[in-house]
């Protein structure tokens, strides 16, 4: 039998759509990303980004944000926020820099929408830590 390497549980958090709730988030998916043994250096300003969107864009007050984090066997980390604005989709041509940020450092990104109200900016990259 060849080795085995099985996907790393998710990691899953609910955090308040406010700049406190932005800042535990980012601390904890550094934390959670180096208790994998993944490089995190680009993934922290992605992951930073996604949320600073999703609580300045993605805000509806008294609802929260998740953030879910996983890597698969191959080592690609996909970072997931979702919000509940799903009436308000990213858009790249805004003028603002964090999506630009998130394009140039990530492999891939996208937006799934749905169940209303939510949507899910997600983004990958593959790490080549596993």
């Amino acid at each position: 039998m060849g080795d085995v390497i099985p996907q790393l549980p998710a990691c899953v958090l609910q955090l308040s759509a406010t700049p406190r709730g932005a800042r535990l988030g980012r601390l904890l998916a550094v934390e959670q990303l180096r208790s994998w043994g993944v490089r995190f250096d680009g993934a922290e300003q992605v992951i930073a980004e996604l949320i600073a969107n999703a609580v300045t864009h993605g805000r509806v007050p008294g609802r929260d944000f998740r953030l879910a984090l996983s890597v698969d066997v191959a080592g690609t980390l996909r970072i997931e926020i979702t919000d509940t604005r799903a009436d308000r989709l990213p858009d790249p041509q805004a003028g603002g820099k964090g999506l630009a940020v998130v394009a140039e450092l990530a492999d891939r990104w996208g937006v799934e929408l749905g169940p209303t109200p939510w949507k899910t900016v997600w983004a990958e990259l593959n790490t080549g830590s596993r």
